[in-house]
């Protein structure tokens, strides 16, 4: 048996997440995407570690006023201390909605994962006082949440309040960081900027 991946009877194997969640003690907002893309698409042994996806080149641009700040060029990769640093400071925890799943289609897509596990919520929100926000960073994250606390599905950038394990959260839906979500990367930045704003995260223009 390979590391976090199991055999089933239908010989589709199915993968365990590979890392615990990322929840500094200060965590404000939680950000939920779907899961890890497999291993060999790594660039870095941390979230988000495609070196296509979008998503640290977007922490670049607003914490640093430069979408490179956070790429290892040399390496092929992401700073990663400094991304762990920089979640510290502002609250930003992050993990996925499902903690097992299959690949039906052997990649890394979305639409072709199967959940065979689902992430505990309640019981990440109580290691997280202080969180009030939770974001969905695709359709099928937001899909997990819609489908278990009947949270209503919002616009894009929108939330939607919802009440889970005793709490109200705000469920914020956000574009999908993957490069094959169709629209351009300056628009995706201004989604979180405005959801930033919003939290308190960083102060408004």
């Amino acid at each position: 048996m390979r590391y976090g991946i199991m055999q089933n009877e239908n010989t589709i194997e199915t993968e365990r997440h590979p890392w615990p969640p990322f929840l500094p003690s200060g965590t404000r907002l939680l950000m939920l995407g779907s899961f890890p893309p497999q291993r060999k698409r790594w660039s870095m042994d941390f979230f988000y570690p495609n070196r296509t996806n979008q998503m640290w080149l977007i922490f670049g641009d607003i914490f640093f006023a430069d979408s490179q700040r956070l790429v290892d060029k040399k390496n092929k990769s992401f700073y990663q201390k400094e991304i762990e640093a920089l979640l510290h400071e502002k609250g930003i925890g992050l993990y996925d909605t499902a903690t097992a799943v299959r690949r039906l289609s052997g990649n890394a897509s979305d639409k072709d994962l199967e959940i065979v596990e689902k992430t505990d919520i309640p019981a990440l929100l109580s290691r997280i006082p202080l969180c009030g926000d939770i974001v969905c960073t695709g359709q099928k994250s937001f899909s997990v949440l819609s489908e278990d606390y009947g949270v209503a599905v919002p616009a894009m950038g929108k939330y939607y309040e919802c009440p889970i394990a005793g709490r109200k959260l705000r469920i914020w839906r956000m574009p999908s960081t993957s490069r094959a979500y169709p629209m351009p990367l300056k628009q995706k930045t201004a989604y979180y900027v405005h959801l930033f704003e919003q939290i308190g995260i960083i102060g408004k223009e």
